[in-house]
């Protein structure tokens, strides 16, 4: 099986290899990725129910499989994310095609990782099938799928530091990472290994983060973890994205979970980036991870650029 990753995306996969999804969604995305000019099929599992998975352990593994063994299908797109993923992780193939998809689908870009394949952090079924056709985030997906250059303005925030990175972007959901330190799939792994040239202190990774629903001291606990295994100390720049429903704890040092993950990177001095729009919100740009990236935080904001 060939990489796709340099090839032109035609045909996408959906399966749905984590939590259980409306059928409804699948509908509407797909219609909405042929109305884009792309081929689409779907697994057989993609809309089963078990629980609050879709489908059993085994179903969700083949469909993934046969995904991704198909030599026809260019790209895979998760239908949702959920919980799921690290149930079956060990036993996915190789990968060497785009993933599509975020939130638990961490884990799978993170098998992706292993394997220097790049793929596409951002929205899955619900919102690819309910967002506005002419919005900003589907706007930025459709160029994603045709391979098109994505380049992001935003304006500057108090906590960002200022500096310039160039590098893969790597990471994704703080706890699905969190979640995978000290497995092989761990971040310090599919991204940090010391003995892969490819990787330089000029080129090291630009982490991305975001999470839900979390509390504030968790943040705290696995921004740390981070610390102490080493990683915050081997990435060329930080990208803080959207930590959704999770409320400020005022007893905490700082007060706010953006100062403690501001804290967490205090002696280093790559960039960091503040409220970047990807995440669990409806403004969740789609964000290349495994390619060439360029960030530059100045004072009067911040310029993210992806070939």
């Amino acid at each position: 099986m060939q990489s796709k990753s340099s090839q032109l995306i035609k045909h996408i996969r959906i399966v749905s290899p984590s939590g259980v999804i409306d059928p409804s969604f699948i509908d509407g995305a797909a219609a909405r990725l042929r109305a884009w000019g792309f081929e689409v099929s779907e697994g057989c599992h993609a809309r089963d129910k078990y629980g609050r998975f879709a489908g059993t352990d085994d179903a969700r593994l083949a469909d993934l499989r046969e995904a991704l063994e198909d030599t026809d299908v260019d790209a895979v797109l998760c239908a949702r994310g959920g919980y799921g993923m690290q149930r079956i992780i060990d036993r996915v193939p190789k990968i060497q095609k785009p993933i599509i998809g975020f939130s638990d689908i961490t884990a799978l870009h993170q098998v992706a990782a292993l394997s220097h394949q790049p793929s596409v952090h951002g929205v899955m079924c619900k919102h690819i099938a309910t967002l506005p056709e002419d919005g900003e985030v589907l706007s930025a997906l459709r160029a994603a799928l045709r391979g098109e250059k994505l380049e992001y303005s935003l304006p500057a925030h108090p906590l960002n530091r200022q500096g310039t990175a160039e590098g893969p972007i790597a990471g994704g959901n703080l706890s699905v990472l969190y979640g995978l330190q000290g497995t092989p799939f761990g971040i310090q792994n599919s991204q940090f290994t010391m003995h892969n040239a490819q990787f330089t202190m000029h080129n090291a990774p630009i982490l991305l983060i975001e999470d839900v629903g979390e509390r504030h001291y968790h943040v705290d606990r696995m921004i740390r973890n981070l610390r102490l295994s080493g990683v915050l100390a081997q990435i060329g720049g930080l990208i803080v994205g959207q930590f959704s429903d999770c409320e400020d704890d005022p007893s905490m040092p700082g007060g706010s979970i953006r100062q403690t993950i501001w804290e967490a990177v205090a002696d280093y001095d790559y960039p960091v980036v503040f409220d970047f729009p990807c995440g669990h919100v409806e403004r969740n740009l789609p964000i290349r991870l495994g390619s060439p990236a360029k960030l530059l935080v100045e004072k009067d904001g911040v310029r993210l650029t992806m070939a």
